[in-house]
């Protein structure tokens, strides 16, 4: 896990791979293999990497499912066996919802809840069941058009204060899964909750944990925006510019937008549009499919600059862009859907 979080993911296939050999009965090594392939996924830059890493997914997926079912047919109280079978369904739903395969979803999403029920019961210290339920209740009403799909398959409603102590309580105490309640609960609090100062603590840590990960350097570098101390902010673009200029790895061309849109964050944040325009503006053209969430949040402060010049009609255009974005994070599209409402203002969110 750690490997997978430093992107040495090489090393962590081998590492999952001897877990397996080691314990080939027990459903962990294989959906821990499915979580790292399903980073990887995100984080492909080309259509055939994707594809292979979907299979990865499936694959170790299925068989975690098919080793779990045996095992707690033999051990019912095994609660990490029925972890294992709950993170290979997130596994598989994730992935489902990714690509809009809503007959995955349904057949996928209708006894996680039990699996997760049944490894608390088993062990109530088992602290990585906390994350999984944090994580549900916490954005359950986040997932666009599936809401209620979910709802119905796996708790009657959300419930965001409640997840988010269920994170936290993952993110202290838990096991295999801390680092991933971690790095969720910063994303919360960066991009839902507002509170880059909870953020920023986490993500200090993060990076210093894992260096070689670039994905906590441009959240350093938003946080730092997102804090006002704009000189840090400066200072983590130039290095993330001279990284991925010389590149370095894990520092590669297709970061470019990441960083023209924390250029752009810098200077709207001064007061600069002009200049934060066109940063975000070359974000915009690039349409890979690896660049739709960069894309859909940089589409949302473009729409914030022409607020601020009273141009509410270019405004709005922007935003319903941000909607029409597939495979956009979340709180871009809340935000947008926001400011369709309300026009931006400099004292808004």
């Amino acid at each position: 896990i750690s490997k997978t979080f430093n992107m040495e993911n090489a090393a962590a296939d081998a590492c999952f791979k001897k877990a397996i050999d080691l314990e080939p009965d027990h459903p962990t090594g294989y959906v821990l293999a499915a979580m790292l392939h399903s980073f990887a996924y995100e984080m492909s830059y080309s259509l055939e990497q994707r594809q292979k890493e979907k299979e990865a997914i499936l694959y170790y997926s299925e068989e975690a499912l098919a080793r779990g079912e045996k095992r707690i047919a033999r051990y019912p109280k095994d609660s990490r066996a029925h972890l294992a079978m709950a993170l290979a369904k997130i596994a598989k739903v994730n992935w489902a919802l990714k690509e809009k395969k809503y007959l995955v979803l349904v057949r996928e999403t209708s006894n996680i809840w039990d699996y997760l029920e049944e490894a608390k019961s088993a062990d109530p210290n088992n602290y990585d069941v906390d994350f999984l339920m944090g994580w549900l209740h916490y954005h359950i009403d986040h997932f666009q058009g599936v809401t209620g799909l979910l709802s119905s398959w796996l708790i009657e409603d959300g419930n965001r204060q409640k997840g988010l102590q269920e994170i936290t309580q993952a993110a202290q105490n838990g096991y295999l899964l801390r680092d991933v309640a971690q790095a969720e609960l910063l994303s919360v609090y960066l991009n839902f909750e507002k509170q880059p100062a909870k953020a920023l603590p986490i993500l200090q840590d993060l990076k210093k944990k894992y260096p070689n990960n670039y994905n906590f350097c441009f959240a350093l570098g938003m946080t730092w925006v997102a804090l006002h101390r704009l000189e840090e902010a400066q200072a983590v673009a130039g290095q993330i510019e001279k990284n991925i200029s010389s590149g370095t790895p894990p520092f590669v061309p297709q970061l470019w937008p990441r960083y023209y849109q924390l250029m752009g964050r810098i200077y709207f944040k001064r007061g600069e549009y002009g200049r934060a325009e066109s940063y975000f503006q070359k974000v915009i053209q690039d349409k890979s499919f690896y660049n739709v969430r960069t894309q859909a949040r940089s589409l949302v402060y473009l729409g914030m600059i022409h607020d601020l010049r009273k141009e509410r009609k270019y405004a709005e255009d922007y935003y319903r862009r941000v909607l029409q974005v597939e495979g956009a994070e979340g709180s871009a599209k809340i935000d947008a859907k926001g400011y369709l409402k309300t026009p931006y203002r400099v004292n808004g969110k």
